[in-house]
């Protein structure tokens, strides 16, 4: 049998398949307040045959948006949204994380009512985020504004919105959160010295700067059990000035600290475009060295890629990101060796059902 469809315990769970749902952003939270939808629960539902879904980024409060549309889980009515989705996914026979977000940089004046986004240090992404115009309705790609650096006393305002984020998550039926600390959103601005130049508990040597991710997965994995709690890291992406020649070891430091507190797993995040930067396999090796829960890669895997590094022991399941899109069936045509529909990028930030819902499982006809 294909290792890709080998049953897994994760956490509380036993996942059918090594078959992960990528978290995805695709913009189509109702307006006002960001709501999820029962459209948003039909799509998620098509796709309950993963071993397990990683919904799209999650706003933990209004601080952490940085797009249009994107849900968030900070209100009565977001987590009612959300409760439909568990229950449509739930009902399918599926299993779900919610992913938390809080963008810091990655921002745009028009969420922050002093027009600041925040972030550890006030150094700019150099990077545009996906915004609505209000006026036309059209979406479109636009200019990260300088931020304001945090506080001392609002990181822990932070650290708490985490939190209770994920104790809404739970509420709303969730099986478990994923901390978003990958592709130079907060945790990760945190994480670095290229965009870290604070001088305080929270900034300068490398223990300092992994004290706010400790403090936020330390917080949640209270809240909600450590075999419910994982993270996303990306240790090799340099996007959005996030170079740092020591990230490779504050990565592998700060998993040492997270194996110490138990979570369920470590969620790679790597590269997706053509001539992106490899992942050696040294620090793959390393990183299983330093901790012993599970290991989910992500980044333009292909069946047989993914084959190999969960033969080679590497990783214990493979996350597909864009083929789940138009493949709502996605595990069984790679079980049955069907081929693969392709998705149209124009319909991947925000609209409605085209190129959303729309996509048919194998044979059927599409909506």
């Amino acid at each position: 049998m294909s290792p890709l469809f080998q049953p897994l315990s994760l956490g509380h769970l036993t996942l059918p398949n090594r078959i992960v749902m990528s978290p995805m952003t695709r913009s189509r939270a109702a307006q006002p307040g960001d709501v999820p939808t029962a459209m948003m629960a039909e799509y998620y539902a098509q796709r309950a045959s993963a071993g397990l879904i990683v919904s799209e980024a999650t706003q933990i409060s209004r601080q952490g948006q940085g797009y249009s549309f994107t849900p968030g889980i900070y209100t009565r009515e977001q987590i009612a949204g959300w409760k439909l989705v568990t229950k449509a996914v739930h009902a399918a026979g599926g299993r779900m994380f919610l992913q938390l977000w809080h963008v810091g940089r990655m921002s745009h004046e028009s969420f922050h009512a002093d027009g600041k986004p925040v972030a550890p240090s006030a150094l700019s992404p150099d990077a545009q985020v996906w915004v609505v115009d209000p006026k036309t309705g059209v979406g479109a790609m636009v200019d990260c504004p300088m931020p304001r650096a945090l506080s001392t006393e609002e990181i822990g305002t932070v650290v708490e919105d985490f939190r209770r984020a994920a104790a809404n998550a739970m509420d709303a039926g969730f099986d478990g959160v994923e901390l978003h600390g990958a592709n130079g959103y907060l945790i990760d601005q945190f994480l670095r010295r290229s965009s870290n130049h604070r001088t305080d508990a929270y900034g300068g040597g490398m223990e300092n700067r992994i004290r706010f991710l400790d403090e936020v997965v330390t917080a949640v994995a209270a809240e909600v059990g450590p075999d419910r709690t994982g993270i996303r890291l990306s240790p090799y992406i340099t996007q959005r000035n996030m170079a740092d020649d020591e990230i490779i070891e504050t990565i592998l430091t700060a998993a040492r600290r997270l194996n110490e507190i138990g979570i369920a797993y470590i969620h790679l995040s790597e590269a997706d475009w053509e001539d992106a930067p490899v992942v050696p396999e040294s620090f793959r090796h390393e990183l299983r060295k330093v901790f012993q829960s599970a290991v989910i890669v992500a980044g333009k895997y292909d069946q047989v890629r993914a084959e190999r590094i969960l033969g080679e022991n590497l990783a214990d399941l493979v996350a597909f990101g864009r083929p789940f899109i138009a493949n709502p069936d996605l595990p069984r045509r790679l079980r049955e060796g069907l081929p693969l529909a392709a998705f149209d990028g124009g319909t991947l930030f925000g609209g409605g059902r085209e190129g959303y819902t729309d996509y048919a499982p194998y044979g059927a006809r599409a909506a």
